[in-house]
């Protein structure tokens, strides 16, 4: 005969029988209390958090890039501004067998075609990915010019950078 009785309850003591009851009573009380404060309470925000300043911070861009005017005119950009900003994308690390900036043996052959033939490639784009003006369709054609004449002359050309063009003076009244 086993010893093992089947109808027998883990509640051997009056008092664990008090304390399952009142568990039993008051979990579910404990959770419709609780529900209640989600769905009936005030969202608890601090005072200064329509602030603009605040506004400003939660919704200002996660990375560093803001699209927007040109730091300079179009027209005044510098080869290294305009090499800095747009150039470096694909040329700082080959992309698509671009030239990489600096790399006398990628731009060696390129330099032996001159400055005119590089620009007008630059301008109108090639045929290996690379889009006209490198993708910067605000760029002028000088400035294409002067940002080619800095790329090939940091793998040692000696070509002469164009003059920037003057600021557009304003008009007085």
């Amino acid at each position: 005969m086993s010893t093992h009785d089947e109808h027998s309850s883990f509640i051997k003591t009056p008092q664990q029988l008090i304390i399952i009851v009142l568990a039993a009573f008051l979990v579910p009380i404990v959770g419709i209390i609780m529900l209640v404060q989600l769905v009936t309470g005030q969202p608890h925000a601090s005072r200064d958090a329509l602030a603009p300043e605040k506004v400003a911070e939660r919704i200002k861009p996660v990375s560093g890039i803001e699209m927007g005017a040109p730091a300079a005119a179009p027209g005044a950009r510098s080869g290294e501004a305009i090499v800095k900003a747009t150039c470096t994308a694909c040329h700082g690390s080959g992309v698509n067998k671009a030239p990489k900036i600096g790399d006398k043996n990628d731009w060696a052959a390129l330099i032996k075609k001159g400055l005119p033939a590089l620009t007008q490639a630059a301008v109108k784009g090639t045929d290996k990915g690379m889009p006209p003006k490198g993708g910067d369709t605000s760029l002028t054609d000088a400035e294409v010019t002067r940002a080619v004449t800095f790329m090939a002359n940091s793998a040692g050309a000696n070509f002469k950078e164009p003059a920037a063009a003057p600021a557009a003076k304003k008009k007085s009244k």
